[in-house]
């Protein structure tokens, strides 16, 4: 698959760029979609809520009613869950929400969603790009002349360029990456794909091997 490469002022520069079908041409797999995307949001959880059960709640354990013949549930003490103040029945617990996934099945993962752009014709490829200095008019001025503006924009980079990224922080549906960190999640959640010429080198160092 061919795609033209284009500057940042959103004009064809007469060069081309074929996209590797081993990465972008391949049959997606959505359940190996769902595995990497389940994965990626659940490490993200802090896992930290809690709720105090019956025995947690500070409280007299007194009985504070007889067993049976009161004409409602029973229950013993003040911290009943049945009483308004009690323990929850059942409340959360701190847990790991983190789980493992192979080496291989998340490389497909990032593939299979990656191609899944491929067919969308969501991906666009710009020459390499810097500023001097962190600038946002600068970076919202390349979203519109790419006519991205409106859609949730993905951007790629070869490797770490702070001034982009600071120019790009502040602009909401927009995010800046560094291509060789690409997951499959962060992908299928961009509405379009924009991919520098050296970013394509980096996805294909790392995907294929």
């Amino acid at each position: 698959m061919e795609i033209n490469v284009l500057n940042i002022n959103g004009q064809e520069t007469g060069r081309k760029v074929v996209l590797n079908d081993q990465i972008y041409g391949i049959e997606p797999n959505d359940h190996v979609l769902y595995l990497a995307v389940k994965q990626y949001l659940g490490n993200q959880r802090q896992g930290t809520a809690k709720a105090k059960e019956r025995s947690e709640h500070k409280g007299s354990t007194r009985k504070l009613g007889r067993q049976k013949g009161g004409g409602g549930a029973r229950h013993g003490d003040i911290n009943s869950p049945l009483l308004k103040g009690g323990g929850r029945v059942f409340g959360p617990k701190p847990r790991d929400y983190r789980t493992k996934l192979n080496k291989k099945v998340k490389v497909l993962a990032r593939k299979s969603a990656l191609s899944y752009k491929a067919q969308e014709n969501a991906i666009i490829v710009v020459e390499d790009f810097n500023f001097e200095t962190p600038k946002t008019k600068e970076f919202l001025n390349i979203i519109k002349n790419l006519k991205v503006d409106g859609k949730k924009q993905l951007f790629l980079l070869p490797g770490a360029n702070k001034t982009v990224y600071l120019s790009a922080r502040n602009l909401p549906g927009t995010e800046v990456m560094i291509a060789s960190t690409l997951n499959s999640y962060k992908v299928l959640n961009a509405d379009v794909l924009v991919v520098t010429e050296n970013s394509l080198k980096s996805i294909e160092e790392v995907l294929i091997k």
